[in-house]
């Protein structure tokens, strides 16, 4: 729970990111969109920069339709993961803004 918290938090203080999927009561996933760059460009961009995420419709077409949402780039964190993994991943979407802005 803290990992998550403390990966909502980070995600949200990334300019023209929205996040996905923001119940009190969630799994550790963090999906979202990037206003600058299409979420299979921004998978390919963070995993250069040695994050790996997943990016696509998740096997949930049909809501993400009804929503009028293509696609979204996902975080998902693991009893594994640490900060450090969060603050990598702020790291790399900033590349992406910088390389689509």
């Amino acid at each position: 729970r803290e990992l998550l918290a403390y990966g909502t938090e980070a995600l949200r203080s990334v300019p023209g990111l929205t996040l996905i999927g923001t119940a009190s009561q969630k799994v550790s996933v963090l999906s979202f969109v990037l206003d600058v760059a299409h979420p299979h460009d921004i998978g390919t961009i963070v995993d250069a920069e040695g994050v790996a995420i997943r990016t696509g419709h998740h096997c949930a077409q049909p809501v993400m339709e009804h929503f009028g949402i293509a696609a979204t780039a996902r975080a998902s964190l693991g009893m594994y993961n640490t900060t450090e993994d969060i603050d990598a991943l702020v790291r790399a979407l900033d590349r992406v803004r910088r390389m689509f802005s």
